[in-house]
């Protein structure tokens, strides 16, 4: 499988949009901010872009996130400027994602970005964005042309499918039934992986520049964990009940592997201080409930498994369609496929309310 050409979200604005169902993506974005707001402080404060500002959102996607990301990234330094009485930089924007991305869904939403930030900011902003399509596992922009690279539920995707010596039957990821060498052969291509993306950035974010990144990871070492495992469980169990029925072939199932994976916060930090370009300033965990739309503090809430497992399935077909058909083609049910998989995991929300682990790291350019 190349991945390249076939990791994407599902495009524009229908039902089974990345952009329609991205509410958790969006979530996560509003625990992170306060993190980014503070690494853009810290640039500010050294004052090396004082004529400019240049940012990266890799693994940008197709849908809102990444503009409110980038507004809100703009609008603190429109607030720092303004308290201190400095000019505002010229700010350059860079979204980045694989090649069959949906870009233009994105950019043509930039007209009403540009109006948002003028209103808010009560003041012209001269900020021009742009796309940079490629993989952010190599080098995409000329050398030390960035002053802060952000990336929001991006860097859990691998280049690649490990290569796994032995056959992960049954699954689409790593289970606990899977094979020892399956979960080696997914660390191995995470490290390798993390390892060219911090390589890469170190030639192209200027000494003192900012990196933070957010990735769904795992609360425990233990790599046979529900946090690294139960996602896709679920999928995989469904793909399962299908070829039962004589819907998918079996050994379609055991030749698909999702290009993914959680590392426990050690093991990103590891790699991090193994490659040697960055400095970790923070590294934090927060936990995210799986339904996006379950507000448990709001006495007003009344779980619904029905509607809980839908919202999961939802927001997991927007992710995963596009892979999952490259794979098993067009003769895949994707209705009835998602289906099974809402109700099985609302099955599961009933007895367990469970919950994405989440990592943030926020590193500075040696």
């Amino acid at each position: 499988m190349n991945v390249e050409s076939v990791l994407r979200m599902n495009p524009g604005h229908e039902p089974n949009s990345y952009a329609r169902n991205s509410t958790h993506q969006r979530n996560v974005l509003f625990k992170t901010m306060p993190i980014v707001k503070e690494r853009v402080s810290a640039l500010y404060r050294k004052a090396i872009f004082p004529k400019y500002f240049a940012l990266a959102d890799l693994g940008c996607a197709s849908g809102p996130n990444s503009l409110l990301a980038i507004s809100w990234i703009i609008e603190a330094i429109s607030g720092l400027c303004s308290q201190t009485g400095r000019s505002l930089p010229e700010v350059l924007v860079f979204l980045n994602d694989l090649p069959g991305n949906d870009f233009k869904t994105v950019l043509s939403s930039l007209p009403s970005f540009y109006e948002n930030l003028k209103e808010k900011n009560r003041v012209e902003i001269n900020c021009y964005v742009s796309a940079m399509p490629g993989s952010f596992y190599g080098r995409l922009f000329p050398s030390r042309s960035l002053h802060f690279v952000h990336s929001s539920y991006s860097v859990h995707w691998l280049s690649q499918v490990p290569e796994l010596p032995e056959q992960n039957k049954g699954s689409i990821y790593m289970a606990s039934t899977s094979p020892s060498s399956v979960f080696q052969a997914y660390i191995k291509q995470f490290q390798k992986d993390f390892t060219n993306l911090l390589s890469s950035r170190a030639e192209e974010i200027v000494p003192g520049g900012e990196m933070v990144l957010i990735l769904i990871g795992r609360s425990i070492p233990d790599p046979t964990s529900k946090d690294c495992c139960l996602l896709f469980w679920w999928l995989s169990r469904s793909l399962v009940e299908m070829a039962d029925q004589g819907l998918v072939e079996a050994a379609d199932i055991d030749s698909f592997n999702l290009p993914f994976y959680t590392p426990y916060k050690h093991e990103v930090r590891d790699v991090v201080e193994e490659e040697g370009s960055f400095t970790i300033n923070h590294l934090e965990t927060f936990v995210v409930n799986w339904d996006p739309f379950c507000h448990e503090d709001d006495e007003s809430y009344v779980f619904d498994k029905l509607k809980s497992g839908r919202n999961v399935a939802d927001c997991i077909r927007s992710v995963t369609e596009p892979i999952l058909r490259s794979h098993f083609g067009e003769g895949l049910m994707m209705d009835d496929l998602f289906e099974r998989h809402a109700r099985l995991v609302g099955e599961h929300l009933s007895v367990e309310k469970t919950k994405h682990f989440n990592i943030a790291v926020s590193m500075t350019r040696k």
